[in-house]
């Protein structure tokens, strides 16, 4: 082929080609003839042979890198000092978390301590600038110095009630990414010494106690978990924990690990951090793998359907009972938790404020016992809406009763009674279960903002209160009548609750609170100066008074003084046996109580401790109950199903059958509530809520019908509540309805010419209506003076109507005055008109004496009945349902002060009552607890009227 005719360049690039054609053609040709000798033959096979291997055993040829890298790591550690580019790198490495990183993370975690301490000097020297938190962390590392967990400003968290200690995930909002927190946490558990002993799982045996000094109480293998860390295995840590402990993001913020794991770490001056990296480890895996706890439950099959364990009953959602339904559900058993209030958690949700330990977490626990196969109920009241032993004819095999402590202590001094003088367990309920902080919520909640607010305690509770009462904008200072060395409460909550600027007075105890004559509010108290004397049995100084005392200005008093136990259960099961301190008393070892198949822990048991230790009651009488099964197929299956049944009558929606409109603002509501009729006596009362954010309010039962499984209430739209409640709809179904609630009436036969006088003052006709049934019925003859405003407020008292039918069924026994305000119906006047004349004249209708009056109504007009029974000594009982709470004596908020033996002593109407003995009640210092909230009330009502 010519190359004429072309450019130069053409020619130039055309001569390279043909001269590179050539060369490949005698190369080729080369190959060829190589590709037939037995040394490129034997390549070949080689070659073939080690691609069958890598495919088979690529684990041999990754060991066999690993090993050249370690080589070089090695070399690297052996260096005076690792260098700048070989730290940024080997951390950058660790930071792509992949195989290589683990490879690194653990070769780092084997190296001796030497070594370790050489690293930590790298990353302090060369990477502080872009980790701040590591400069100065090689000093006096790892024994005194270490990564903390993040913590919020303290100024910007006193206006809120985010997480104060936000961890170590906290970091992420600082701008670092979720692997540089793990990395955080690696070097954090690199700090571990591998104690052969583990004391912090263990504790350490001292001579002379029963008990190990620290610990854990639910015994998780934490230097396991160290060990899974720091190699680099984080979900492995998670599970090994999970394994022993379901609540770790719970008890890990709320645990007082100072005085259990940590209080014992052999870094006694710099304890590894065990408390946060507990809580660290499951709300890391709901980031990293947000459907992980679904998966991981998504195969285990439903424990009620499967039916061949029987069913375990828990009371209360508490610590106790969340880790024991955990245990028991996830071994296979069908668990049903019964809980007193509607939302669950017990005292981590009612007790600790969401800045401590958010919701969400227990949320968490819950939600893993649900896909396990557990059941809850919510609203149920052991003790009240059905006893223990109702739950095991009910076809519960096996029952743990961890109901908490349950009563709030007060000090029992002068002004006690005024308004504004609470317990913590109210005042935290309020802010806490009922999000009275919120203006959506109805709550009501005493003002804070800028008031002076007095809390009295040193534990966690108290301090929990005033770090509340602080972020309502009060004005909070902490009495406490030992010195802060003293205090029981945690280092860390005191030294936040200073740092957000609440004040201390110690060796201060309050004798006497002193109110406004006028309003009630309390305005001072007078402190006792105290000195501390010979130690206690605590082995803390006992407090002595030196006689002297000091005024100080107070608007809210807020007592934290503890917890008795409450006695519903203990009441209901009279060979339950209990301790002198009331708890419930299990055998030595056991968490078995004196009832056969019944068990016990937490706070029931103990009295006031804390949540790990409920937590490691729970998990105790768990093994228990996990035991020989002494039942055939055929009796398991029968007891799943009659206790599955059982648990949807409890857990079914309290639905509105009917809705009668009675007067103008008085509605009658008809409501499916089966196991509340059931258990129904005459005198008690429910406490309803009417939706989520509504307020919780007492109403009496006014009806019931067991075999129906309905109940009646009967409302009068006067606050925001009850005028809520009375739009409420046929179908409609209330949030909760918990009861039966109180004390039933004290029914006596009364023989011979006598009476039992009712007075029905307004809406008091509903709740007399089913005690003087009761007396009916009974057989004593009965006299019912109801008074009404005016004509236009009156009801069930037509042909036909409810006491028509009882003078039809108890002609001979029952007598009925009726009486209005302005004379439209029966006799003018006031009930107390009537009632007057039966006193003077000694005499009731058709010549009866009168045996007691029962008085309901208005407070005013079961004041007015009560003064003047009492000098004509007649037996009066007022009906109180005062304000309350949780309606169950655990916030002591519907406190009645009353004198007994010329002393005056408290009662709460909710436990002792409603009914109680009018002569002993001191009805000054009661009747304006009616109006406490009255302002608010008032704002709230204004507020729904406009919607």
């Amino acid at each position: 082929m010519s190359t004429e005719g072309l450019n130069p360049a053409s020619g130039d690039e055309l001569g390279r080609y043909l001269s590179a054609s050539r060369t490949l053609d005698a190369t080729r040709s080369q190959i060829d003839a190589l590709e037939q000798t037995e040394a490129v033959e034997t390549f070949h096979r080689q070659l073939a042979l080690l691609r069958r291997r890598l495919l088979s055993e690529p684990q041999a040829f990754r060991d066999i890198f690993i090993a050249d890298g370690t080589e070089a790591m090695v070399w690297e550690f052996q260096q005076d000092e690792l260098g700048p580019d070989f730290i940024r790198t080997l951390w950058a490495l660790m930071l792509r978390d992949d195989d290589t990183s683990k490879v690194l993370m653990r070769f780092v975690w084997n190296v001796p301590l030497k070594l370790k301490r050489k690293f930590v000097r790298a990353i302090d020297t060369h990477l502080s600038e872009r980790y701040p938190m590591f400069k100065g962390l090689s000093q006096n590392w790892p024994a005194e110095n270490y990564i903390p967990p993040f913590m919020r400003d303290a100024v910007e968290r006193s206006q809120d009630f985010g997480l104060v200690n936000q961890g170590y995930l906290g970091y992420m909002s600082q701008g670092y990414s979720a692997r540089e927190v793990e990395m955080f946490v690696w070097l954090e558990a690199l700090r571990d010494k591998q104690c052969e002993d583990k004391p912090c799982e263990l504790g350490l045996h001292v001579a002379g106690q029963a008990e190990p000094k620290g610990g854990c109480p639910v015994k998780i293998h934490i230097p396991e978990m160290l060990e899974l860390l720091g190699t680099g295995r984080f979900r492995e840590a998670m599970e090994l924990i999970e394994n022993c402990n379901p609540l770790p993001n719970v008890t890990g913020r709320v645990c007082p690990q100072e005085l259990q794991c940590q209080g014992v770490c052999t870094h006694q001056k710099r304890p590894i951090e065990i408390g946060q990296i507990e809580w660290y480890l499951p709300q890391r895996e709901k980031l990293v793998n947000a459907d992980g706890i679904a998966a991981r439950f998504a195969n285990i099959p439903d424990p009620w359907a499967k039916a061949d364990k029987p069913p375990v009953a828990v009371v209360g959602s508490g610590p106790a009972g969340l880790i024991n339904a955990y245990l028991l559900a996830s071994e296979g058993f069908p668990v049903t938790v019964f809980e007193a209030f509607h939302a669950l958690g017990g005292v981590l949700r009612y007790g600790i404020p969401e800045f401590r330990l958010p919701n969400d977490l227990i949320d968490d626990v819950v939600g893993k016992i649900k896909l396990l196969g557990g059941k809850f109920v919510a609203n149920f009241v052991v003790g009240k809406t059905a006893t223990l032993e109702d739950l095991r004819q009910a076809g519960f095999w096996k029952i743990f009763v961890g109901t908490g402590a349950g009563l709030p202590r007060f000090m029992n001094v002068p002004g006690e009674h005024l308004l504004n003088v609470m317990s913590a367990n109210e005042f935290l309920t309020r802010v806490n279960l009922m999000q009275g902080l919120h203006a959506d919520y109805e709550t009501p909640l005493p003002e804070t903002r800028g008031k002076r607010i007095m809390v009295i305690g040193g534990g966690n509770t108290a301090m929990d209160a005033a770090r509340t009462a602080r972020r309502l904008g009060g004005l909070v200072t902490i009495v406490y009548r030992r010195t802060q060395a003293e205090m029981p409460v945690r280092v860390e909550e005191l030294h936040h609750a200073f740092e957000e600027g609440i004040e201390l007075k110690e060796l201060r105890a309050p004798r006497e609170f002193i109110g406004d004559d006028k309003t009630h509010f309390v305005t001072h108290s007078l402190l006792d100066v105290i000195a501390l004397g010979a130690p206690d049995a605590s082995g803390r100084r006992s407090p002595v008074s030196t006689g002297e005392t000091e005024s100080m200005t107070v608007d809210l008093v807020i007592m934290a003084l503890g917890n008795t136990p409450n006695p519903i259960i203990k009441d209901s099961e009279p060979s339950l046996k209990t301790t002198k301190w009331g708890t419930i008393d299990v055998a030595p070892g056991s968490q078995q109580t004196s009832l056969p198949g019944v068990y016990s822990g937490g706070d029931a048991a103990r009295g006031g401790s804390t949540a790990i230790r409920a937590a490691g009651d729970g998990q105790a009488a768990a093994r228990e109950i996990v035991g020989d099964i002494n039942l055939t197929a055929h009796e398991i299956i029968a007891m799943v199903r009659n206790a599955a049944h059982y648990t949807e009558m409890g857990a079914a929606p309290q639905t509105i059958l009917q809705k009668i409109h009675l007067a103008d603002g008085i509605v009658e509501f008809i409501v499916h509530s089966p196991l509340v009729a059931k258990a129904a006596q005459a005198g008690q009362f429910v406490r309803v809520l009417p939706w989520e954010k509504g307020e919780l309010i007492p109403l009496t039962l006014a009806d019931w019908d067991a075999k129906a499984g309905t109940i009646c209430l009967v409302v009068q739209a006067m606050g925001a509540s009850s005028i809520a409640i009375n739009r409420m709809l046929v179908g409609d179904a209330f949030t909760g309805i918990a009861g039966p609630l109180g004390l039933p009436s004290e029914l006596h036969r009364f023989e011979g010419q006598q009476t039992v006088v009712f007075t029905a003052g307004g809406l008091g006709l509903p709740p007399v209506y089913p005690i003087m049934r009761a007396h009916l019925r009974l057989g004593n003859h009965v006299t019912l003076i109801a008074g009404f405003r005016n004509a236009d407020l009156l009801f069930w008292v037509k042909a036909g109507e409810r006491v028509s039918q009882l003078q039809a069924e108890f002609p001979d026994l029952l007598d009925v005055i009726y009486t209005s305000n302005d004379g439209s119906f029966g006799a003018k006047g006031f009930v107390t008109t009537p009632l007057e004349a039966m006193l003077k004249d000694g005499m009731s209708s058709q010549g009866r004496k009168i045996a007691e009056v029962v008085t309901i109504g208005p407070p005013l007009m079961m004041r007015a009945v009560s003064d003047l029974t009492k000098p004509y000594g007649v037996k009066t009982v007022a009906s109180l349902n005062s304000i309350m709470v949780d309606a169950t004596g655990m916030c002591g908020a519907c406190m009645v002060p009353v004198t007994i033996d010329g002393k005056m002593v408290r009662k709460h109407a909710c436990v002792d009552g409603p009914e109680l003995d009018s002569h002993i009640i001191d009805w000054d210092k009661f009747l304006p607890r009616f109006n406490q909230f009255k302002p608010q009330e008032q704002a709230s009502r204004d507020g729904r009227a406009n919607l």
